[in-house]
């Protein structure tokens, strides 16, 4: 199968009417195909988007360097669909040459990494790797040599210590002065997503949002038997069965009618044990996938029905309306070159102003689930986040919205947090869903309209 109808194929998928029927789900390729469409996405990415990034950066020399099993998480974004893992030590250099002549891509390696980097380490020649590393760099004479080290980015803090001393003792003197960490540049790298990857990626999130919203149905859940665990279980069965893989554990929580306050906080250090569905409960899921190697992170809410109901008691709806809210608040606050903790000190106090009891704990998505780019809070700290807090926002970006709001629920006596997360895009024309959101707290079972 050609990679033009393998896109085909999927664009297809997505435009179609999808029902969020239980067993209903998007088209997942097969491994060829998959590995086809990956390598597509990965030579447009450093063909057409790479240059840009790098004179953007203001960088001519990008060198990035991994042994086997102990890869840089950038370079594990640039390898290959057949390659696993790096090769012995794999050296990658990138460079700029100028608009006209565009990017030289080098392996210094034994092997070609996939069909863009070819292998240019000469053994004959240059019986030593770090030798032929440095002539690559004195043929060319770059003005910088940007290697990944980064104080606030683990993302692009790749270069381990071992591998930076060699190369640092190989490399002349005199080059020693143009060498400057490639943190703009690898952030860069991994938060900007191209138009091949933006067709998929609502494809993807639709296919996450059907797989949790079957594990959060009548035909998982029975009232007073079916655990949080059994859920949760479930989801990561279902996830393996379909031959895809998850980046997280999913979680599966309970706000309901008793004297226990609900602490949201558990959700992120320490989870209660497993937990009996019972009726009357509201149930919140924490649940994402890897595909075609993009990550979703999604959170949606779900209320079970005790059997002389046929609605969402009318609080949590409107305890849900204010989550809602909350969303079109943050996402309002998105412009160009605005740093996370501005997003994020402009959305809660508009928030406040609006009488919403808000926490925003909002991060990039993409190439990882928790990506680079900047960080619009964290879940314990709601006045700012230091050095990725401070990175700014740029466009074709992708991020994860993730917040609650709290309400006081009069009939239940106590505060519920409607804690929601969905994927979006950030482009020239503002904020996008990837595959819209939740606007409705859904019921078990479901009710026909």
């Amino acid at each position: 199968m050609k990679i033009k109808l393998i896109t085909s194929i999927l664009l297809m998928v997505l435009n179609a009417q999808m029902s969020l029927a239980q067993n209903i789900l998007p088209g997942i390729l097969p491994e060829r195909e998959r590995a086809e469409l990956v390598d597509q996405i990965l030579e447009d990415r450093i063909d057409n988007l790479l240059p840009e990034l790098m004179r953007r950066s203001g960088i001519d020399m990008w060198i990035l360097i991994s042994r086997e099993y102990n890869e840089d998480p950038v370079m594990r974004t640039m390898l290959p669909s057949t390659w696993l893992n790096a090769r012995r030590r794999t050296i990658m250099l990138f460079y700029d040459r100028g608009p006209e002549e565009g990017i030289e891509k080098l392996a210094i390696a034994r092997y070609a990494v996939g069909r863009l980097l070819q292998g240019s380490w000469d053994i004959d020649v240059y019986p030593d790797q770090w030798e032929a590393l440095v002539n690559a760099i004195t043929a060319r004479n770059p003005k910088k040599i940007a290697l990944n080290i980064s104080d606030d980015f683990g993302l692009a803090d790749g270069l381990v210590h071992t591998e930076y001393a060699a190369f640092h003792k190989k490399l002349p003197e005199e080059y020693h002065t143009r060498i400057e960490s490639a943190e703009n540049l690898a952030i860069a790298w991994l938060e900007t997503r191209t138009t091949k990857e933006l067709e998929i990626y609502p494809m993807i999130c639709r296919l996450g949002h059907t797989i949790l919203q079957e594990g959060l149905s009548e035909k998982v859940i029975h009232p007073g038997i079916t655990t949080t665990d059994d859920v949760v279980w479930y989801l990561r069965q279902r996830v393996t069965d379909l031959g895809l893989d998850t980046w997280f554990h999913p979680t599966v929580s309970i706000q309901r009618y008793d004297p226990e306050n609900f602490d949201h906080l558990r959700t992120f250090s320490k989870r209660p044990d497993q937990r009996i569905i019972q009726f009357g409960d509201l149930l919140h899921v924490d649940f994402g996938i890897t595909y075609l190697r993009l990550n979703t992170d999604q959170q949606q809410h779900f209320y079970v029905l005790h059997p002389d109901e046929s609605e969402v008691p009318a609080s949590l709806r409107k305890a849900f309306e204010k989550g809602n809210r909350l969303q079109d608040i943050l996402i309002e606050q998105f412009e160009i070159g605005k740093s996370g903790n501005k997003i994020l000190k402009d959305a809660l106090d508009q928030a406040a102003s609006e009488g919403i009891m808000a926490s925003i704990y909002t991060h990039p998505i993409g190439s990882h689930g928790h990506a680079a780019g900047p960080t619009i809070g964290m879940w314990d700290q709601q006045d700012g986040v230091k050095g990725t807090g401070d990175y700014p926002l740029y466009f074709n970006t992708t991020y994860s919205i993730e917040l609650n709001a709290a309400s006081e629920i009069s009939d239940w006596g106590k505060i519920v947090r409607i804690m929601l997360e969905e994927n979006g895009y950030f482009d020239e024309n503002g904020f996008h869903w990837l595959d819209d959101r939740q606007t409705e707290i859904l019921t078990i079972p479901r009710t026909k309209n």
